[in-house]
């Protein structure tokens, strides 16, 4: 067999039966190494590699500052949308679509934005009287706009594989965002009619100008993070140190949701997800040498290129497998396995790199609310007490929105590369 596909067999089936990615992937690297004669310090060394870039220096100041602002600002995004959208008839499933997309410019992170804005959106949509598998849904697909939503820490591991521009990344990312939450309200907004889902009184201009007053501080930060990105002023790693200072500041001592005492939590919570993420992406160095010296990329290369010429027929393909991969495994550790091997792929049917990034996260992040792994929508039908099965029921056709979109932007680039072209 060859070793590049032993890595991905040791690595499939020592995850079903239950151990952690980042050792799946260390096992089935050394059987590798080993069945192919190359020595075991291939590994430290590849390891230490694939972690020394500055450019992942910005995975754990944002996963920091996600943590920190989850604890303040989740309430005051969702009285400013309540504010503006309290009068339409399923309004508190358009607000919990509008709060995730501000939330996800701040966290990056799926699970993040389903338990701090479902945290509070489900409860009280269940307290409105609409179906908690309803609740369950809107709240699982509007996690999904997290990690869609620059910044996307994903992204950034996917720009230290590629040696692609994060920032490219985070503004390519822009208008699916946008498409995909625009989709999300007008469904809301027809199922809501069409059910007769309650809605408030409107707002008067006094109220509305109060929830902006009270929440400014927590809208200014998405606008501090992506304006001093896409205007040139920092980097992406400089955007995530401003943006956890800015974080720590405005938790403490502004809306003083946060106290000192609960600090050393939130610190260590970043720090495990931080190491998580980072062992898999040195792990993953060593084993896309190998990957790549034992010729499957060129085996798979020369595989597809016998069954199509055609680029539409291979982006087809990359799709169904990315949402296979989706379905059973996290985003990270696909982007870590995958790439190396679709890279030469890529390359001979002329996929832009900056556009096949953009839509292989938004096609990976279905994946959070599609089992078995679906995290998003186990942690929302948790909060829901919702069943799988009839929360499933009343996602599907959200899910094929968020499936269409994906098509749309795969099938159109320029939805992904327009933005990053006007950057000088």
């Amino acid at each position: 067999m060859n070793v590049g596909l032993l890595i991905i067999v040791v690595l499939l089936v020592l995850s079903f039966l239950g151990i952690p990615i980042y050792l799946s992937l260390g096992i089935g690297t050394l059987v590798a190494l080993n069945m192919a004669g190359l020595p075991l310090i291939v590994l430290p060394q590849k390891l230490f590699a694939g972690m020394n870039s500055s450019s992942l220096l910005a995975i754990p100041l944002f996963i920091l500052a996600g943590n920190l602002m989850s604890r303040s600002i989740t309430s005051k995004l969702i009285d400013i949308c309540n504010s503006l959208f309290g009068h339409i008839k399923g309004s508190l499933a358009v607000v919990n679509v509008i709060a995730s997309s501000v939330f996800g410019a701040i966290s990056g992170s799926g699970v993040a934005t389903a338990s701090a804005i479902g945290g509070i959106t489900i409860p009280a949509m269940k307290k409105e009287g609409y179906p908690a598998p309803f609740a369950a849904a809107v709240n699982s697909i509007s996690s999904i706009l997290g990690p869609i939503i620059p910044p996307s820490v994903v992204l950034i591991v996917f720009a230290s594989i590629t040696n692609v521009s994060v920032a490219k990344l985070f503004l390519g990312t822009v208008i699916p965002g946008i498409i995909l939450v625009g989709a999300l309200v007008i469904f809301t907004l027809i199922y809501g009619k069409k059910k007769n889902l309650p809605s408030h009184e409107k707002s008067s201009g006094k109220d509305i100008w109060k929830a902006f007053k009270g929440g400014i501080w927590a809208l200014l930060m998405p606008i501090i993070i992506l304006g001093g990105i896409f205007g040139g002023i920092f980097t992406p790693t400089e955007a995530a140190a401003v943006a956890s200072a800015y974080a720590l500041i405005i938790s403490l001592f502004v809306y003083k949701d946060l106290s000192w005492k609960e600090l050393p939590k939130v610190f260590i919570e970043a720090g495990i997800s931080t190491a998580t993420i980072m062992i898999l992406v040195g792990i993953s160095k060593a084993s896309s040498y190998v990957i790549t010296t034992s010729g499957l990329p060129q085996q798979l290369v020369a595989t597809f290129t016998a069954m199509t010429d055609s680029k539409v027929i291979i982006l087809l393909l990359i799709n169904l497998l990315f949402l296979v991969i989706g379905m059973l495994m996290e985003a990270n550790a696909a982007v870590v396995m995958m790439v190396p091997i679709l890279m030469p792929l890529l390359n001979a049917f002329g996929v832009d790199m900056l556009h096949f990034g953009i839509f292989m996260n938004f096609n990976l992040c279905i994946g959070l609310i599609t089992p078995p792994v679906g995290l998003c929508l186990l942690l929302s039908g948790n909060i829901a007490e919702a069943g799988l099965t009839k929360t499933l029921k009343a996602l599907w056709p959200m899910l094929l929105i968020a499936i269409a979109v994906l098509f749309l932007v795969t099938y159109v680039p320029q939805l992904t590369t327009w933005l990053p072209s006007l950057m000088k």
